[in-house]
């Protein structure tokens, strides 16, 4: 069989001509280092707030990583549940951590037009579907959120939930309003595209290969030149530029998967009846939204291994049958996988080493709203020496253990997952 295409994502890729690697020696006020959402929104964030003396180096493409991967679901929240911030940092601090991703979604709203990008951004919120028939995993998540945090989510009975989504897997469902998804590299494109026309210097295909102090500052090297700089940010995700030890060792580089069938024309209606995006509630749980060409994007798994795209196909072909099960023969045009940096206290480190070193990880799966928030934290400490970033400090730079580290998350990822079996089996 044929080898499927890497990405729906890079196939449907705005073009924008690319950013040239990096040459010479300059001086800059600071360099980002990662161009994914993290690095990209504190270059933005830098130049909106009147800092345009920035570079950003990016090893392969912007968007190449997790924020051109991911499923595009934009939403509030942590991969950390509310009730244990609240029960960790208190009710007041937790609210504000978590008002500050809802902040991150209208502010991804606003850019999305304020710089035209054209993501493809759907603004019709994301439905929280029950895979058990128990609801109070619904009722007690919609009571906290209100109680807590003031936050509403809309109660959608079975009734509708049958004519949303057309079968018998679910029972009730929540609908957060106040989410969108889109075209995740797209987006990442955009970014780059509205820092550089702001001053921002971007370089794609420009690894560091050194950093070094020089004197009250530091230089950073890549095979084509130099940068001397006051500040660097180092916002390397999943895939590790090597360039910290302590930072690089705070996270573990974690897969998921995505695939996106053929356009499915009037069937997609058949099935999907909703332009909202779709998760359910197991701890192992798939994730879907209609495309707007009629495409079904479906993702899920986490997994210690980068899976070859026609195994990942495979395995998510097998998922969707068990949701929608009328959609048997349809063909799957493009499947991937990629890398997704988690934390042991499952939350975004974001902060500063001592040493003065900037940097924002473990964004996990709940990335594309809190790396806005980190790159405005960022921006707005280098910028105006805003204190705000030390909300994070509680969630610091812990050693994710490599690699012992990756047992531990796959036999915890399996255990979930025989827990959601049971789960289901014993409401059923």
């Amino acid at each position: 069989m044929t080898e499927l295409p890497a990405s729906y994502y890079r196939a449907t890729a705005t073009a924008y001509g690319g950013f040239a690697p990096l040459a010479g020696r300059h001086a800059r006020r600071v360099v980002v280092i990662g161009g994914g959402y993290a690095g990209l929104n504190t270059a933005l964030g830098l130049a909106e707030r009147g800092v345009t003396d920035v570079a950003l180096l990016e090893s392969e493409t912007v968007g190449f990583g997790a924020s051109g991967r991911n499923g595009g679901f934009v939403f509030a929240g942590y991969s950390r549940g509310e009730q244990a911030l609240v029960r960790e940092l208190g009710q007041e601090n937790a609210k504000a951590l978590f008002l500050s991703t809802l902040g991150g979604v209208q502010l991804i709203r606003s850019r999305v037009g304020k710089y035209r990008i054209p993501c493809a951004m759907v603004d019709e919120g994301v439905i929280w579907a029950n895979w058990f028939h128990d609801p109070r995993i619904l009722r007690e998540r919609q009571e906290f959120l209100a109680e807590q945090f003031g936050v509403h989510w809309d109660w959608v009975p079975k009734s509708t939930v049958r004519e949303l989504l057309r079968t018998e897997r679910y029972s009730d469902a929540l609908w957060e309003r106040n989410a969108v998804h889109l075209h995740p590299l797209n987006y990442a494109i955009g970014l780059a595209k509205a820092a550089a026309e702001k001053g921002v210097a971007i370089h794609e295909h420009s690894p560091v290969t050194a950093l070094t102090r020089h004197g009250e500052g530091w230089r950073v090297s890549t095979a084509g030149g130099d940068i001397e700089a006051e500040h660097v940010v180092l916002c390397c995700g999943g895939y590790l530029a090597g360039l910290d030890h302590q930072v690089d060792r705070a996270v573990l580089p974690i897969a998921t998967y995505v695939m996106v069938t053929e356009p499915l024309g009037p069937r997609l209606r058949e099935c999907i009846n909703t332009r909202a995006a779709v998760y359910d509630t197991r701890f192992a749980f798939d994730y879907y939204r209609p495309l707007p060409d009629s495409r079904l994007l479906w993702g899920g798994r986490i997994s210690i291994r980068d899976r070859a795209p026609a195994r990942v196909r495979d395995l998510l072909y097998r998922d969707l049958l068990k949701v929608y099960p009328q959609l048997a023969g349809v063909h799957v045009d493009f499947a991937w996988s990629g890398l997704m940096s988690y934390a042991r206290h499952q939350m975004p480190q974001i902060g500063r080493k001592p040493n003065g070193i900037w940097y924002a990880q473990a964004f996990g799966g709940h990335g594309v709203a809190p790396t806005t928030v980190a790159g405005e934290l960022l921006s707005a400490a280098i910028a105006q020496d805003d204190t705000a970033w030390q909300r994070f400090a509680p969630f610091g730079l812990v050693s994710a253990m490599r690699p012992a580290g990756f047992l531990g998350a796959q036999a915890s990822y399996w255990w979930y997952q025989a827990a959601d079996w049971w789960n289901d089996w014993r409401g059923r």
